[in-house]
């Protein structure tokens, strides 16, 4: 039986984000879900950038359930 994998089921996954600190004083933080490739942003600071990161993961899981694209899914963890 398919279940119906809706943009909230997505938006809970525990996807890893990598963060990127700013190299130089003037450049901004970056981050990006290296799962969903080409799912990323950048902001002045890491507040933002995890707040732009959230959008963009979004985005991305939008767009591919529009397009009924494959989405990956995080391995679960075990303890």
């Amino acid at each position: 039986m398919k279940t119906n994998k809706d943009l909230a089921y997505y938006m809970k996954l525990p996807y890893p984000i990598m963060l990127f600190p700013p190299e130089l004083e003037e450049d901004g933080w970056a981050a990006e879900v290296p799962l969903l490739s080409g799912c990323g942003t950048s902001a002045e600071t890491r507040d933002e950038v995890l707040e732009n990161v959230e959008i963009a993961k979004e985005m991305w899981l939008e767009t591919m359930l529009e397009h009924n694209q494959p989405i990956p899914e995080p391995e679960a963890i075990s303890a």
